[in-house]
């Protein structure tokens, strides 16, 4: 099994930034890719981005340019970086890992969640 640990949201003003980060435990070599997703009051989960083991990123319109994602192997963290924040991504942000080896194949983890609020 695997367990996801958010930290990092708080209140920031439009225009400020935030690093979220996504502390990984337990059988961690069975993660494959990872992501960001969130959800905003009255709104469907959507995905903000997403890092496959190798690397490779892929991010939401909206966020383009503003945030980036990365992710540490070695200490089996995942971040996400904000800035130019706007009112728009006041949210629940959730981590996300997706299992692809062994016992863990198919397996979709998920924490349980850090609260960023962007005030104008």
């Amino acid at each position: 099994q695997v367990q996801l640990v958010e930290s990092g949201g708080g209140l920031v003003q439009a225009g400020g930034s935030l690093r979220l980060s996504c502390a990984a435990s337990g059988d961690t070599i069975c993660i494959s890719a990872m992501g960001w997703y969130r959800q905003a009051p009255g709104k469907e989960r959507e995905l903000v981005a997403a890092i496959t083991r190798g690397g490779y990123r892929n991010y939401a319109d909206s966020v383009k340019g503003r945030i980036t994602i990365s992710r540490d192997n070695g200490k089996n963290t995942l971040y996400l970086q904000m800035n130019s924040l706007k009112p728009e991504d006041t949210a629940v942000y959730y981590c996300n890992a997706k299992g692809d080896y062994g016992p863990c194949d198919g397996m979709d983890y998920w924490g349980k969640g850090t609260l960023v609020t962007v005030s104008s």
